[in-house]
C-alpha cells in the first residue's frame, strides 16, 4: 500500500532555509517596547527583529507556528481570550499591537501602553494583502527596514514557486488540517493558505463555501468528492487521528492515497501572517521536490 508522503522543516532545502523571508531575527535590546494578543501579529512581529516583550498562549505558539522562535524573555499573557493584564502591565510594553479579534481589549490596554489595531483577517479581504499592508505598517512604525524586505522577497520566492509548479502536473491542491479521524477542516481560497495556492499558480480544490479562514469540520467522505486532488495535510493533529485515519479502509480506497498524492506538512498557524503563508510555500516546494525525485 502506497504510504503518506511526510516531510519535516529538518528536511527543507538548504536554499529554504538560506531565504531571508525565514530567516529568525533575534529581538531587539533597543527600540520600542511591544506586546500583542493576536498571532498573526506576533510572528511578524518577531520575524522583522521587533523588541517583543509580552504576547499570549506561548506554548501553543512555539507548538502551532514553529517559527519564528520566541525568545525566552517574552511574558506570557495567558489565554488570548482571556489575557491576564497585571502582567501585561508588568511588561511594560510602549506599544500594544492588536486585531479585529481583540478589539474588546482595547480599552484595558489603552490604560497600560498606547493601541494600535493590524487586522489580517477580515471576510472578503484578502489575508495576504492585508498581511502585507499590516508587515509595512509595523516596520514603518518601529523603524525595522527587515519589515520591507520581508515582503518584497517573499513575493520574489512566491514568483519562483511559481515557475517551478508550472511544470508540475497541474492537479488541484486540498490543504487541511484534521480534527479527528472522521472530520477536518479544509481551508479555502479566501484562506491564508488558499491565498498562497493562488500565487503559486495552483487551483485549490475545495470550492464550497469557506469563512475568510478555514469551513467547519467537514465530514472525511467527503474527501471522496475530490479525487483528482491532492491531499495536504496539515498539523496539528489531534494524537490519534493522523494513526485512525491512515489505517482505515476508507483511506486507503482514496485514488491520492494509492496514487501517492498526499503530503504531511510541518505545523503552520492557519490564522498567520507573512511568516506562516511563506512557511506553507516551502513546503510546498519542498514535498512536491521529493514527490517528483523520489
Amino acid at each position: 500500500m502506497p504510504t503518506v508522503q511526510q516531510f519535516t522543516r529538518r528536511t527543507m532545502l538548504s536554499a529554504t532555509a538560506a531565504l531571508a523571508a525565514t530567516r529568525v531575527l533575534r529581538a531587539q535590546d533597543v527600540g520600542p517596547r511591544v506586546a500583542t494578543l493576536d498571532w498573526a501579529l506576533l510572528e511578524t512581529l518577531l520575524a522583522i527583529g521587533a523588541n517583543v516583550v509580552a504576547a499570549t498562549e506561548l506554548r501553543q505558539f512555539r507548538q502551532v507556528a514553529i517559527r519564528p522562535d520566541v525568545p525566552e524573555g517574552v511574558a506570557d499573557l495567558g489565554l488570548r481570550g482571556t489575557p491576564n493584564f497585571e502582567v501585561l502591565r508588568f511588561a511594560r510594553p510602549d506599544l500594544i499591537l492588536n486585531s479585529n479579534f481583540y478589539a474588546w481589549a482595547d480599552p484595558l490596554m489603552s490604560r497600560i501602553a498606547p493601541v494600535e489595531t493590524h487586522s489580517i483577517y477580515k471576510p472578503g479581504e484578502s489575508p495576504y494583502i492585508l498581511a502585507e499592508q499590516a508587515t509595512r505598517a509595523i516596520g514603518a512604525r518601529l523603524q525595522l527596514p527587515a519589515a520591507h524586505r520581508l515582503v518584497e522577497e517573499l513575493s520574489t520566492r512566491l514568483d519562483h514557486y511559481k515557475d517551478l509548479f508550472a511544470r508540475g502536473d497541474r492537479r488541484p491542491v486540498l490543504p487541511i488540517n484534521l480534527g479527528d479521524a472522521r472530520h477536518y477542516r479544509v481551508f479555502g481560497s479566501d484562506s491564508m493558505f488558499g491565498e498562497v495556492l493562488k500565487r503559486l499558480g495552483l487551483a485549490n480544490a475545495w470550492t464550497g463555501a469557506t469563512s475568510y479562514s478555514a469551513m467547519a469540520p467537514m465530514g472525511i467522505e467527503t474527501l471522496a468528492s475530490m479525487p483528482d486532488a491532492w491531499i495536504v495535510l496539515i498539523p496539528p493533529h489531534p494524537e490519534d487521528a493522523f494513526a485512525t485515519l491512515t489505517e482505515s479502509a476508507f483511506w486507503r480506497a482514496l485514488p491520492a492515497v494509492l496514487e501517492n498524492r498526499v503530503l504531511t506538512v510541518g505545523s503552520i498557524n492557519p490564522y498567520g501572517a507573512l511568516p506562516a503563508a511563506c512557511r506553507f510555500a516551502d513546503f510546498l516546494a519542498e514535498g512536491f521536490s521529493h514527490v517528483r525525485n523520489g
